[in-house]
């Protein structure tokens, strides 16, 4: 991590080459950016996926789920990311099959109770999902949580549906997603509907992809914890157009659909397991964790806002769940305790230094005052007057495309930061 040319880099290839033959499968078909996004947002799902698995990190039990956010322009390809989604869906209609047949059943003895005039109604049980939708109120983000004997996830396309929805008093659940990051207890009461609802290890998966002008309504600042507890992949790349008629979309779609009923395989077994199994890192493998953070963590003190370490404070977390997913992939039996192996180790390594990057660009974009760091950083590289030729001669050398530049121009000059006195030629405002 430099100072400045930090890129948006793919994931290495090596990573892909020693992924858990899951990964491996529904991800070899895709390049580039498309390959990466399969990859966070498989990851992100499969999170949801692996019951009866924890691990102790910093003194805190820990289970595998991730949040992951993919930001990137309209028409960027981001949409692969809904691919993923099809590794849970036999999960959730099982659970959802199963539990929608238990609360009829409540409901029809209760209807003929009523009917016969005989006692009171039976309290029915909550209906219990597996994947559940932004757009609900915060009440029913308890229920959900609480009816859940392994978790939930949340999956939406468009981070605007969450964002809507953290901005009402009904479905702020702002603190329920911090909360629930680090399985933390949460409880709700509401007198007037009679509701109690207590959940003491809140398990929560998300995926969610975007636009960069849909984040910072969702993140708000980057002090915010929320942010902070993001898997983050930005690029700003645009897709050209596909043979939306090739076969190849079926194909990606048969291999997720085949990877699916090992994954429904795998959630059978583990979640058949009267005691939940213990995964651990090795002693060599500890002590790389706290070497490499610890050189990353003197690299952002030195070079970077010191707002960021909040973020790389919490991608340890993120490096061991995702150790976590990949070994509980790889292993085909389970016994008490599920110990991480090099390879995985290492992966999970790569990705975390590659994600790493992301997070940083994405904090340097986030607006504090009224511009983010990183434009303030191009603005004043630039003389107090000067041409769109120059703005754009400077934004590659920060690694930023013509195309944002352009749109940087636009933006500034809304926000009173420059003017236009000439045909391609502004004057700085801002101080």
């Amino acid at each position: 991590m430099e100072t400045r040319g930090i890129k948006n880099d793919l994931i290495d290839e090596q990573v892909y080459k020693n992924l858990p033959s899951i990964l491996k499968e529904v991800t070899v078909n895709f390049k580039e950016r498309e390959k990466d996004i399969v990859l966070l947002s498989s990851l992100g799902v499969l999170s949801a996926c692996l019951p009866n698995i924890k691990g102790t990190y910093d003194g805190h039990d820990f289970y595998p789920n991730l949040y992951t956010i993919i930001i990137a322009p309209p028409a960027s390809g981001k949409g692969v990311m809904n691919y993923s989604r099809l590794l849970i869906e036999p999960i959730h209609e099982q659970i959802y099959s199963n539990s929608r047949a238990e609360v009829n059943l409540c409901e029809d003895e209760n209807r003929m109770l009523r009917k016969a005039k005989k006692g009171e109604n039976k309290s029915c049980p909550p209906l219990e999902v597996k994947v559940i939708p932004a757009n609900i109120s915060s009440a029913e983000m308890y229920s959900y949580l609480g009816a859940s004997n392994h978790g939930v996830l949340i999956m939406e396309s468009e981070a605007e549906t969450m964002s809507n929805m953290l901005k009402n008093d009904w479905s702020n659940y702002s603190d329920v997603l911090c909360k629930a990051y680090h399985h933390e207890p949460i409880s709700i009461s509401r007198k007037m509907e009679k509701v109690f609802e207590y959940v003491k290890e809140p398990k929560l998966s998300m995926v969610l992809s975007g636009t960069p002008v849909q984040l910072q309504p969702l993140i708000k600042s980057k002090d915010s914890g929320l942010f902070s507890r993001f898997i983050l992949y930005t690029f700003d790349e645009v897709s050209g157009f596909k043979n939306v008629f090739a076969s190849v979309t079926k194909e990606h779609k048969k291999k997720f659909e085949l990877a699916a009923k090992e994954v429904f395989e795998l959630y059978s077994i583990l979640d058949a397991l009267d005691e939940p199994i213990e995964f651990q890192l090795r002693e060599t493998q500890m002590r790389r964790l706290v070497k490499e953070f610890s050189g990353l963590h003197q690299i952002v003190l030195e070079k970077h806002p010191n707002s960021f370490l909040s973020n790389l404070m919490r991608h340890g977390t993120i490096l061991f769940r995702i150790c976590m997913i990949l070994t509980v992939l790889r292993v085909k039996d389970f016994n008490n305790t599920l110990t991480c192996s090099h390879r995985d180790f290492l992966i999970a390594l790569n990705i975390v230094k590659d994600i790493l990057k992301h997070a940083l660009i994405i904090h340097n974009t986030i607006e504090d005052g009224i511009l983010s760091q990183s434009d303030e950083d191009l603005l004043f590289s630039l003389n107090k007057i000067f041409t769109r030729k120059q703005a754009i001669e400077n934004g590659l050398k920060f690694d930023i495309p013509q195309r944002t530049v352009d749109d940087k121009l636009v933006q500034w000059r809304k926000k009173r930061a420059i003017i236009k006195i000439g045909h391609g030629q502004f004057k700085r405002i801002l101080r």
